[in-house]
């Protein structure tokens, strides 16, 4: 057994309740990225510090992508496979939270000017699907910064993703569009919306780079994204922008009358959905887990913020103060960060391309996290997966070409704190 299995294992088990559902290369010829070095580290508490470095100038090996121990979280016998059909008891969708605004006055059916009229926005997007014979907690999936919920639907070049492998492992989906996001553009409040990406790091060559794919045009070695010009456009072109600012209290309490809505489940989020599960968490007690894919900003109690940790030049990491009640509430459910690869970790030396070295003081302050939650009483893991045997990850590692692989471990998460029973 490895030491990630023994550690989760020793785990407590959440309680059980049932749940309510609502009604090759982009261009072929091109040469591999240069890999980032990997390098020794001290191992540090609960994580280990491997992982690649991306050497400033560019310079490394290439190494070969190395499979992942078979035994690690295969699904059950009987579970469907990709090739079998889906089968789905009921599907939908529903608008949810949000705001009303009325203007000042009395409708005039015939002036129709803006007196008295009313605009509903704010609010969040759910699709749902539910298999015959669900289990017990259905799984609600938060896209990231720039994204929407096709970040859960088919990946860039056609695999199933994990809305469609977890409907076959018999959960209830439910996939969200945050506030004034895809299909929950709609606000109440009047904004500019920019092209995304937009240029600079954030540009689409500046993406490739920043989600590690490679350095641009080249791919890393190893990268689990398929080299093939049809799944980059894919890729590019699932970006969206934000219609209207958005806080966070906006952005998380109609997530938050999601659950109020469904009952108990778990929430998966991703990158920029990180810190917004984490406050979801503290407004309904319905939030039984939080998976988090690379969250890119943590919480911590009011006055026990970590100093800030530098991470490049595009500015150091700082963590977001909530009450420490708050922060308590997180402590009783079960946490567990998933972090990809090619980008330096802890007691590295720091990449020389900004958009790399942007992650490695998210995963340190993830690290900060983890350890106070536990801390506190709490059962939080951050697992960075080159330290269990699986590389080559992006920033996306639910939609890379090892997403069976990596959907396997949220299975095993899922199994061993009770979440997968019927």
């Amino acid at each position: 057994m490895t030491e990630l299995e023994n550690a989760a294992g020793a785990q407590a088990s959440a309680p059980g309740e049932a749940h309510s559902s609502a009604g090759g290369d982009a261009d072929g010829d091109r040469q591999p990225a240069p890999a980032p070095a990997r390098m020794l580290n001290r191992v540090a508490p609960r994580v280990g510090r491997r992982g690649f470095l991306a050497m400033a100038g560019g310079a490394a090996a290439s190494l070969p992508l190395v499979r992942a121990r078979e035994s690690v979280a295969a699904p059950r016998p009987g579970e469907r496979d990709a090739q079998a059909p889906l089968v789905i008891a009921r599907q939908g969708s529903f608008l949810i939270g949000g705001s009303v605004v009325t203007n000042p006055g009395t409708f005039d059916p015939i002036a129709l000017t803006p007196d008295g009229q009313t605009i509903h926005g704010d609010h969040a997007y759910a699709q749902y699907q539910i298999p015959a014979a669900a289990r017990r907690y259905p799984l609600v999936m938060w896209h990231g910064g720039g994204q929407f919920s096709k970040t859960w639907e088919s990946t860039p070049d056609g695999r199933d993703g994990y809305q469609n492998i977890f409907l076959r492992r018999g959960f209830a989906t439910y996939i969200i569009d945050q506030p004034h996001r895809g299909r929950a553009g709609r606000a109440t409040a009047n904004g500019t919306i920019d092209a995304v990406p937009g240029p600079g790091p954030t540009g689409e060559q500046g993406i490739f780079i920043r989600f590690r794919l490679g350095i641009w045009p080249s791919y890393f070695p190893g990268v689990q994204f398929p080299r093939n010009a049809a799944a980059l456009d894919q890729w590019w072109r699932q970006q969206t922008p934000d219609t209207a600012p958005t806080s966070n209290d906006m952005a998380t309490d109609p997530v938050a009358a999601l659950f109020d809505k469904i009952g108990p489940a778990v929430l998966l989020t991703h990158s920029a959905s990180g810190v917004l599960g984490w406050i979801t968490a503290t407004k309904s007690s319905n939030v039984r887990a939080v998976y988090a894919y690379e969250p890119v900003t943590q919480v911590f109690p009011e006055g026990q913020v970590p100093p800030p940790v530098d991470s490049g030049p595009l500015g150091p990491i700082t963590g977001t103060p909530i009450p420490l009640a708050d922060f308590q509430q997180l402590t009783k459910i079960p946490i567990e960060i998933i972090w990809g690869d090619n980008f330096p970790t802890a007691d590295q030396a720091p990449s020389g391309y900004p958009d790399i070295e942007i992650w490695q003081g998210r995963i340190i302050m993830a690290q900060n996290f983890v350890d106070l939650i536990n801390a506190m009483g709490g059962q939080a893991r951050l697992v960075h997966l080159p330290d269990i045997g699986i590389f080559g990850n992006t920033h996306f590692a639910m939609s890379d070409l090892n997403n069976v692989q990596i959907a396997n471990l949220l299975s095993d998460f899922l199994r061993r704190h009770n979440f997968d029973r019927r």
